[in-house]
């Protein structure tokens, strides 16, 4: 007989509060770019939206993303806090114009950037827009889409232009083989400076990961002074793990599922501050059909125990019920934004368990049910610095179960890749 066990939990509990949960180990990495957020005038809480990348790569076109950035505010993800809309490689003209200067594909992109960025914030939202650190973007650099138009060495007349078109977001891949890190260092710190003089407000999310075979300079150091987000692994994939069984290490494509960038991020938490952001890739819900809701709700839960930008990538024109209810759970969405911008933590170096500190006396825990059965998940108070369980009850976030504490411990019954969220009050 097969069983059947509750959805993700989450627990609101009345305790004394000893200490706030497990909170990151601060590690030797020295911050690239100073303290500090590397962009001022952003919220201090994590960006969301939607980018186009994962659902249209290349076939991108200004009618795509307009359909989404009307779908985004129809489907009511935008009144919950996706406002960006992020529109990903290819958008430009295979190689700049006569001037020097990036265009837009006059085909996709007939009205310009101008045009799409003033119809994307006439329905409230901010828009995006994407170039690449050195002399071609990744899509170009992997022969996928022709022409040079990165904006290596431009640095300053594409900040400029991304100004004066209304770009609210800037996404920047670094495409090259080229792993020297001062050479990183010195293109990703050029449109920094180059964005902050243009005095506009701009999310300078980068990646120094892509073509770098062997190694994830995103994860390596910490980029918190350079960037508003920074990527910290491979792409990610909509599986839930590219791994072999039984293997430790990311095969050599790079990409990631969910569980394996979780595990990738645990142990550099401590570098995510306000406005400085662990960027754990694109959310995958309602991408492919390779995931499960367990492993979409798992996502969802551990990008915001990471305090970690969330932006969909599906196709919000054609999203079911399910994906626009898991991507717009309140619960979640109000941990991931939470005030004290700080990342959880594993508790007891329990890749199942975590916790995160919240406001000024909240504490969230997670359990993962990382086996291939359901199980009950449990988790002492006094693991957390908690006592009082007299008192201590809960409410499922998905189903609106009620839970009671016993025995000095929360127990949680979930199901395979799902996650339980517990919210400690």
């Amino acid at each position: 007989m097969s069983h059947r066990w509750p959805r993700a939990a989450v627990v609101i509990v009345t305790l004394v509060v000893l200490a706030l949960g497990c909170t990151p180990e601060g590690d030797d990495t020295v911050r690239i770019g100073g303290d500090g957020p590397a962009i001022g005038g952003l919220p201090a809480t994590p960006p969301m939206g939607w980018n186009s990348w994962n659902s249209f790569g290349c076939t991108i076109t200004e009618q795509i993303v307009r359909a989404q950035a009307d779908a985004l505010v129809s489907s009511g993800l935008a009144a919950k806090g996706y406002r960006y809309v992020v529109v990903d490689d290819c958008w430009m003209a295979p190689d700049r114009n006569a001037g020097g200067q990036l265009v837009a594909d006059p085909v996709r992109f007939p009205s310009g950037m101008a045009a799409l960025a003033d119809y994307v914030h006439a329905r409230g939202l901010k828009f995006g827009i994407y170039a690449g650190a050195r002399e071609k973007t990744c899509a170009q650099f992997g022969g996928t889409y022709p022409g040079s138009a990165g904006s290596g060495g431009h640095e300053l007349t594409d900040a400029r232009a991304f100004a004066s078109w209304g770009v609210d977001f800037v996404k920047y891949d670094w495409c090259s083989g080229d792993s020297a890190h001062d050479d990183q260092v010195a293109s990703f710190t050029a449109m920094r400076d180059a964005i902050r003089s243009t005095g506009r407000p701009m999310v300078y999310s980068i990646n120094p990961n892509s073509g770098i075979a062997g190694s994830v300079p995103g994860a390596q150091f910490d980029w918190g002074g350079v960037a508003t987000m920074t990527r910290t692994t491979n792409d990610i994939s909509p599986v839930w793990t590219t791994r072999p069984a039984g293997a430790d290490a990311t095969p050599a494509s790079g990409y990631q599922g969910i569980r394996d960038i979780i595990d990738a991020v645990a142990p550099i938490g401590a570098r995510v501050a306000d406005g400085s952001f662990v960027d754990m890739d694109m959310l995958v819900v309602g991408v492919g059909n390779a995931l499960t809701p367990a492993m979409e709700r798992t996502q969802m839960s551990m990008w915001a125990m990471m305090a970690a930008p969330l932006m969909a990538g599906n196709d919000l024109t054609a999203m079911s019920t399910r994906t626009r209810d898991i991507l717009a759970n309140e619960a979640i969405i109000g941990i991931d934004q939470d005030e004290r911008v700080r990342a959880g933590a594993m508790v007891g170096d329990n890749p199942e368990i975590w916790s995160r500190a919240l406001g000024s006396k909240g504490l969230v825990v997670s359990l993962t049910n990382r086996a291939d059965h359901p199980r009950t998940l449990k988790v002492s108070l006094s693991s957390l610095g908690l006592t009082g369980d007299s008192s201590v009850s809960g409410v499922d976030a998905w189903t609106g179960r009620r839970y009671q504490a016993e025995g000095g411990e929360l127990s949680v019954p979930v199901g395979v890749d799902d996650t339980a969220v517990l919210s400690i009050q």
